[in-house]
């Protein structure tokens, strides 16, 4: 887990929900919007590497909208147990049943969480 205390030089990850293009444009305002205060947004394609990533240090912050427990079960473990949060895009901790995560240190998910939720649709901030 890196000890980033906010966005200001972040390496930040994602991926793109292929089957709920409806969140589509709110995921890509939500990216635009961390841009401006990140470094840079990678994608992988994969929801448990990049958070094991997180959990590593080699990625300070990782959001994605609509996963099943499968993509991200395994991940939120590594990230809980590195000293990290995850949490859904309006801050509620714990693994999401709505498939919306967050995951970082506490700074920089804290952080991506007031981004995110500025530009999240309400269907996104549901639990």
């Amino acid at each position: 887990m890196t000890k980033r205390e906010n966005l200001a030089g972040a390496l930040l990850c994602s991926g793109y929900p292929y089957r709920q293009r409806q969140h589509l444009n709110a995921q890509l305002d939500m990216t635009r919007a961390l841009l401006a205060e990140a470094e840079d947004i990678r994608r992988t394609g994969s929801a448990a590497l990049d958070l094991a990533y997180v959990a590593a240090g080699r990625l300070d912050g990782y959001f994605e909208t609509g996963l099943k427990p499968w993509d991200m079960a395994a991940g939120c473990l590594l990230v809980r147990e590195a000293a990290g949060k995850v949490c859904d895009f309006a801050g509620r901790e714990g693994m999401p049943a709505s498939g919306n995560l967050v995951a970082g240190n506490h700074f920089v998910t804290a952080a991506m969480v007031k981004v995110i939720s500025a530009h999240a649709t309400p269907a996104l901030l549901a639990p």
